[in-house]
């Protein structure tokens, strides 16, 4: 694994890349900003899923196509020339990748798509279906930025120019391939003279939005105020908040969503002073066969994210418990609107999620 530094503007780097002549993986390194850009070169199956499970490329759609890049350069990789062996060795390799983080859907979303290129391809030669696996991730990247887009203009009809808005986490560009899910809004409207006013909260224990979303909102522009993730309610009483713009990891056919520890508090907060969330989910993340929030599973995190991390010493009394999930559910009652790239899902999201689907199934 090789790190490069870089300098230019944050926003001027892919998050995700793929360099096939050195059969490589880039990634803008996370866990070093905002204080070092780095561009990390992985090329071993550990290297990669070590970079999604420590959290070096993060974020729902970044991930899914980290893994789509990875599994088709492990693919590359193999030395078998019949499909059998072929494959139980991309199987074994996929169901590694998958294992790095549970609770993100486009993770797995994205290997069971290069999978099924696999598979429906089985007749043809290994150098063809590697070929086909390449094609196959670099569509997987091109939608992204696609979708986002989509995502952005839909979101963009749900607010107006001078409207302040708040956003937990990252779901920013660094958390895709452009524009972000729920920065996506942010972008189009920067780039309309929009000027919004927007509202980072901190997000503990990671701090992905005090160091992510405010550097690269920051970095674009926007007119972007660092807040704690305990003054949300302060700022919205404040009459400071429009609307509540997230992204998440995965969405349930109920409408329950899985984002980032303390969105939950932020939606029962903006609910008690009439603020409307709304959540920016790719239909990739949109998982219609989990019924609710409950059938989710919650990564949890190591403690000494919470107890020392950020510290020159431990903040925390040797010994003490800790519980530290990586995300929590936001109940569907209190969610305005699932934004997607086909459009604005509502309640009851039982049908309008399914609806949404029928859509792209047309398209």
């Amino acid at each position: 694994m090789e790190a490069q530094r870089i300098e230019k503007n944050i926003m001027d780097y892919e998050t995700v890349a793929l360099d096939d002549e050195n059969s490589a993986l880039l990634i803008l390194d996370q866990t070093k900003l905002p204080g070092k850009a780095e561009i990390i070169c992985l090329t071993t199956g550990q290297e990669i899923h070590e970079a999604i499970y420590l959290l070096k490329v993060r974020g729902a759609p970044a991930i899914g196509v980290a893994a789509a890049f990875g599994i088709y350069l492990l693919a590359k990789g193999i030395a078998a020339q019949d499909f059998d062996p072929f494959y139980e060795e991309f199987v074994r390799q996929k169901e590694y990748l998958n294992s790095a983080r549970p609770t993100a859907v486009n993770l797995s979303w994205a290997l069971n798509r290069m999978e099924q290129v696999c598979l429906q391809n089985k007749g043809k030669s290994i150098s063809e279906i590697k070929e086909l696996l390449k094609n196959e991730a670099v569509a997987i990247k091109e939608e992204d930025i696609r979708v986002c887009r989509a995502i952005g203009e839909n979101g963009l009809r749900l607010v107006k120019p001078g409207d302040g808005i708040l956003t937990h986490c990252n779901a920013g560009q660094l958390a895709t391939c452009k524009y972000g899910t729920a920065t996506a809004p942010i972008y189009l409207g920067q780039e309309r003279g929009y000027n919004f006013r927007v509202f980072a909260d901190e997000t503990r224990p990671l701090l992905q939005g005090a160091r992510l979303t405010a550097y690269e909102l920051l970095s674009s522009g926007v007119d972007v105020t660092l807040i704690c993730d305990n003054m949300s309610g302060a700022v919205m009483r404040n009459g400071w908040v429009n609307a509540v713009f997230v992204g998440c990891d995965r969405v349930a056919a109920n409408g329950d969503v899985a984002n980032k520890i303390g969105t939950s508090v932020v939606a029962a907060v903006a609910k008690r002073y009439h603020v409307p969330v709304y959540v920016c989910a790719p239909t990739s993340t949109i998982d219609l066969h989990t019924p609710s929030g409950a059938e989710i599973t919650i990564e949890q995190r190591p403690a000494h994210e919470v107890t020392q991390m950020w510290y020159q010493e431990p903040m925390a009394p040797e010994g003490v418990k800790v519980f530290n999930p990586a995300f929590d559910i936001t109940d569907h009652d209190l969610i305005a609107g699932i934004v997607t790239e086909y459009g604005v899902a509502r309640e009851p999201y039982t049908e309008s999620l399914a609806e949404i689907f029928r859509k792209k199934q047309k398209l």
